[in-house]
């Protein structure tokens, strides 16, 4: 897996996502209540393995790329093994990222509240501002 250097940014920035952090925050907690087997730390860093149900593997590389896109500090690995989806998750190597990685890894148990734990461990986050016509 190829980790982004430690000077990476630990940022959020979501204003090119198609979705919002709430909703990607659903879209979390829909794909673990369904599909997680378990999780683990490991020497890189963390790792979900999922049920390979049929569309799990796309969806899981689909919400990757998405969290790469916006978190740059994040490096995600998925391959298949037998019937499980493995999610491996790794940041650089920074304590605020760190730090961050151990909130993902509570995720499947503590979705409420997590923006504001992160943004609490120093993650900034920065979404599109919706304009009105006047």
């Amino acid at each position: 897996m190829d980790v982004p250097p430690a000077s990476t940014p630990i940022v959020c920035d979501m204003t090119t996502a198609p979705d919002t952090a709430h909703q990607r925050l659903d879209e979390y907690r829909h794909l673990f209540d369904r599909h997680l087997l378990s999780r683990e730390k490991t020497g890189e860093g963390i790792r979900f393995r999922l049920r390979a149900e049929p569309g799990v593997a796309a969806w899981v590389r689909d919400l990757a790329a998405r969290e790469k896109a916006c978190c740059a500090f994040f490096a995600f690995d998925i391959t298949i093994e037998g019937d499980q989806v493995v999610w491996d998750c790794a940041v650089s190597d920074n304590d605020t990222a760190r730090a961050i990685l151990e909130e993902y890894y509570l995720l499947p148990d503590a979705a409420p509240g997590l923006e504001s734990r992160l943004a609490a461990k120093g993650l900034n986050f920065i979404e599109p501002r919706h304009y009105t016509d006047a």
